[in-house]
């Protein structure tokens, strides 16, 4: 693949630099740009060709000096951040001394956007709702860093699983990991391969090589493909010849503060460097570098994810599995262990190789005699085991998952300027680090890394590209997966199970005037049966005493989390292989990404008109660790076209855009998605826009090939060959029914009768088979906006929104559970009533999870923002923003996952020049709480507020800018989903030197 790849691109690049044309001549421009206010020079200002890819900045005294290989006229255009445009032509062929002054203004409704349509225009025409954050908004951010400064946007709801990893997402649906959202980092996908969502910033640029962030809520398939859903975000950075010189920055800071910390205060450290260098306006480099470490930020939450199996009246639940708390993963109902044991003692012999019958025989037949009081015969109180679900003793997360964050990225760039109408680039991202994960379980991202490399050929109107990313997971493991191991390397769970149980009985025979083993235990002295016969709160008493006494038991020998020999059993479950042997992954799969774009604009002046075309290889290497590839990689060919007409009407007042996209994978029938857009300007900086539009995702990678072990179920992907593997269409049944089945059958204690009996009302009856799956296709959204933005007295921004989506085919994840063999066996009621039973308990053998698409019900949403934003007099900015998000519909039967705050509110003031040196920003975010669902938890993410802010000083005799700042600064803890850690503050402290002080 690599070398079809190589193969394509350079045959491109002959193609293309054909079209090079040649010299007319060369022309050369001096002079100098200044400051119109004060009449400084200005270093670092963009001169370019209109029409071309030729250019050069001013050097450190506003000077410039400028050859272009044409003849006059053309037109130069003179930009700086926060002052005015100026475009001047140029008629003579030498010209010198062209001094210009530029205007220090206002941007509000003057930025140019190019991601909406993938042209440049005005923001204020965009078709789409969109929004910018420029070098001066990153530079200027109120939170610790310019990527979660991207939450203050309208519309943007953030995910934090680690303080070093946040996922971006928009108009709901939100996740951990955003399948249904695209981020490009200079026109590169930053999914991970065998993820297939972005991994937020940990392989983007640092902040000194920004040049802007753009971000457009909603659905954008008709010009970006597949799982442009939701939004994308493009980040990109600067250009080796437009921003030269030298600049770095340092930070340091500090979390975990505050009396109720998770821990002791730690320092942050981060810390980059940039240097670019261009000669002789035909050659340039970058060079880009930077380190963070931070002590994470830690997983405290005992929320009970089995709350609903708390026995009636209890204090606690003996089956609880806690968030962040890693091996009570594993649980069981031990009422099943009751009718296990029945037939254990009723089968001559060895009744069965499993340990647990062969454990409960040894418990229960009193053999294991350390175990009981005196004479006690745990047999007879079989029919006192409870039907409740009981879980194992877990460790807390802080001992088995790797808080020790950090992030090491690099980028070069080179660049050539093959003529003054072309630039060939060539750009490399490596992001290495560790992290946090919240997905289907805590995963625990160590030494995990992801490099792109990038090769691109570009003119005024066109662009051609290819890149490839290129995933390797490390040292990466499953926090669950590890704990089970060290709970099973003293105990194995059927054997603890078994003891759980069988100790459970002793205390309620137990003798009251003895001390059973254990610190200050004695028995009940129950005779067999009694306990249901207690008035209520007595033996609600008994109860919950047993479950103490029998956990203390089981849990004898279990090592301590301070132990060595803790350490020792981490190390080996660490050391003992990749999944399924041990809690690794092997995962070093990869893609590869092929598109180009040309625009018409220099042949067609009536109308705008672009066409592009993508191709797209996933090549999945996990090594059997996440899909079934263990016999090499597995393939997904993706390929797509698109094309876009605009036109302006009614004395250009009106302006009409309309996009089409084909795309197909390979798995998948081919999807078709058009967007019409128009854009009618009232008055002048006033403009109403409205949107029609569709966007598809295709399942993940995971999605159509996913094949993991989760201890508690099986996650399969949705394609035919996935499933099928298991045969869950041989004795399965819906995860629903099972439920519905299983708490039938422990009502009635258990019974081997309330197993066996049929008809009408009977536990049997509930059971719903699974005979037919559909496998997963894409799912559709078409999505309908009308929007308004306007600049008032060049003063105020105003920028109004409504959208309306509609989903069909929505791709959800259910539950089948298959029985060990067929539940209906008239000839052989013991081979039936083993069949059914098995139903009862389920784990990664008969418990699984696989992906396909509600077709049946349609889901939609809507939700509306306003975003206002006032420059004050003496340089104040004021701005704020509302988001309202509905979900219109509940799906029955599984989980939507919308994940988003009805109602949200941003608020910010800053002044960048409150003197010549000093600046400031205060940033307050609040929204509502509501309720999380995913995979991994459903429950609520109460509502929070956040108060960020900075102060920054200018020493411009050492071209640096020192900044003294917060992120939550009241230090009010808060988490962003459920699952997610527990967030403070973060105060620090930063230096930033740039050789140009842009």
């Amino acid at each position: 693949m690599n070398k079809i790849f190589t193969k394509v691109a350079i045959a491109s690049l002959f193609v293309f630099c054909g079209l090079v044309p040649e010299a007319f001549g060369q022309t050369t421009i001096s002079g100098k740009v200044l400051d119109a206010g004060t009449e400084e020079p200005l270093a670092g200002v963009n001169i370019i060709v209109k029409g071309k890819v030729i250019g050069t900045i001013t050097d450190f005294n506003g000077e410039y000096n400028l050859s272009v290989n044409d003849a006059p006229p053309f037109t130069l255009v003179f930009s700086f951040i926060g002052y005015s445009t100026q475009e001047i032509e140029i008629t003579n062929a030498s010209t010198t001394g062209l001094n210009v002054t530029l205007e220090e203004q206002s941007l509000l409704g003057q930025e140019i956007v190019v991601s909406a349509s993938r042209v440049e225009e005005s923001i204020l025409e965009s078709p789409v709702s969109i929004e910018k954050m420029d070098i001066l908004a990153v530079q200027n951010t109120a939170a610790d860093n310019y990527y979660k400064g991207i939450a203050n946007m309208k519309g943007v709801d953030v995910a934090t699983s680690s303080i070093n990893f946040q996922i971006i997402n928009a108009r709901g649906f939100a996740s951990t990991g955003n399948t249904r959202f695209v981020q490009l980092t200079d026109g590169m996908d930053t999914q991970a391969p065998a993820l297939n969502f972005p991994i937020g910033n940990l392989n983007g640029p640092s902040e000194l090589d920004v040049e802007s962030v753009e971000l457009i809520p909603g659905a954008a398939s008709a010009l970006y493909g597949p799982n442009a859903f939701n939004g994308i975000l493009l980040v990109n950075s600067k250009s080796a010849f437009d921003y030269q010189g030298a600049s770095a920055f340092a930070k340091i800071g500090v979390n975990h503060i505050g009396s109720d910390a998770d821990q002791d205060m730690a320092p942050m450290y981060e810390a980059s460097i940039r240097y670019a260098k261009a000669f002789n306006n035909k050659f340039a480099f970058k060079l880009n570098a930077s380190y963070m470490r931070a002590d994470d930020w830690h997983g405290t939450s005992d929320f009970d994810r089995n709350a609903s199996l708390t026995p009636t009246g209890y204090d606690f639940n003996p089956g609880a599995d806690k968030l962040h708390f890693m091996g009570d993963e594993a649980s069981t109902n031990i009422g099943f262990l009751g009718f296990a044991a029945q037939n254990a003692f009723a089968a001559q012999g060895t009744p069965n190789d499993n340990a647990t019958f062969a454990g409960l025989r040894a418990l229960f037949n009193g053999t294991n005699t350390q175990n009981y009081p005196a004479g006690f015969n745990a047999s007879n109180y079989l029919g006192d085991i409870p039907s409740q679900t009981v879980s194992r003793t877990p460790y807390m997360e802080e001992s088995l998952i790797n808080y020790g964050a950090e992030n090491f990225k690099t980028n070069v760039g080179l660049y050539y300027r093959l003529s003054d109408e072309l630039e060939l680039s060539y750009l490399l991202n490596y992001g290495f680090g560790t992290s946090i994960y919240t997905g289907a379980q805590r995963y625990s991202l160590v030494d995990f890394s992801i490099t792109q490399h990038r090769l691109q050929l570009r003119g005024d109107n066109f662009f051609l590209r290819g890149y490839t990313t290129i995933e390797n997971s490390g040292d990466s493991y499953i926090t669950e997966f590890l704990g089970n191991i060290v709970n099973e390397s003293y105990s194995g769970n059927s054997t603890w199970f078994a003891t759980y149980t069988a100790n459970y009985l002793s205390y309620l025979g137990g003798r009251t005037d003895l001390n059973l083993p254990g610190a200050g235990y004695s028995g009940a002295g129950l005779s067999p049966g009694e306990l249901g016969s207690l008035p209520t709160d007595q033996r609600l008493a008994i109860e919950q005493q047993a479950h103490l006494y029998a956990r203390m038991r089981a849990d004898i020998n279990r090592f301590d989390s301070n132990s060595a020999q803790f350490g020792t059993e981490k190390e080996s479950g660490l050391a003992s292989g990749t999944i399924p042997n041990g809690p690794s992954f092997a995962d070093k799969s990869k893609m590869y990404h092929v598109e180009g774009q040309y625009d018409f604009k220099n042949q067609i002046d009536f109308m705008g008109l672009q066409v592009g075309a993508s191709y797209r290889t996933f090549d999945l290497r996990s090594n059997g660790t996440i899909f079934p590839d263990q016999d090499g990689g597995i393939q997904i060919k993706e390929y797509g076209a698109y094309m876009q007409a605009s036109k302006k009407l009614l004395a250009d007042k009106v302006k009409l855009t309309g996009s089409l996209r084909y795309d197909k994978n390979e798995n998948f029938d081919g999807q078709l998605n058009p967007r019409i857009s128009a854009v009618w300007t009232v008055a002048e900086n006033n403009n109403i826009r409205a949107s029609v539009q569709t966007g598809f995702r295709n399942p993940t990678t995971q999605g159509q090939y996913i094949d993991l072990d989760i201890i508690s179920a099986r996650l399969l992907g949705g394609l035919p060959e996935s499933t099928s593997r298991y045969n869950l269409t041989t004795n399965g049944y819906t995860g629903e029914s099972v439920a519905a089945y299983s708490n039938a059958i422990f009502s009635q204690g258990s019974s081997q009768a309330a197993i066996l009996a049929d008809g009408e009302g009977s536990a049997r009856s509930l059971l719903v088979p699974v005979t037919e799956l559909d496998p997963v296709k894409p799912e559709q959204v078409q999505s309908f906006e009308i929007g308004y933005k306007s600049v008032v007295g060049n003063k105020l921004l105003i920028d109004a929104a409504y959208y309306y989506n509609n989903y069909t085919d929505f791709i959800t994840q259910v539950r089948v559970r298959t029985a060990s063999a067929a539940i209906d066996n008239p000839t052989d009621p013991q081979a039936e009533y083993s069949a059914r039973a098995s139903l009862l308990s389920g784990n990664s053998n008969n418990t699984f999870q696989y992906y396909t698409n509600i077709s049946d019900q349609d889901v939609s949403s809507q939700g509306a923002v306003l975003g206002l934003t006032y420059s004050l007099p003496r340089g104040y900015n004021l701005e704020g923003n509302y988001t309202w998000s509905k979900l219109n519909n509940e799906l029955e039967g599984v989980l939507t996952e919308f994940n988003t705050p009805e109602h949200k509110v941003n608020f910010s003031i800053g002044n960048r020049k409150l003197t010549d040196k000093l600046g400031f920003k205060l940033t307050y975010r609040w929204q509502e709480a509501f309720v999380w669902e995913s995979s991994f938890a459903q429950g609520p993410v109460p509502s929070y507020s956040t108060l960020d802010g900075q102060i920054s000083y200018r020493l411009p005799d050492l071209k640096s800018v020192l900044k003294l700042g917060g992120s939550n600064l009241l230090n009010q803890r808060y988490i962003q989903s459920l699952g997610g850690p527990n967030i403070g503050a973060i105060y620090y402290l930063s230096i930033t030197f740039d050789e140009l002080m842009r």
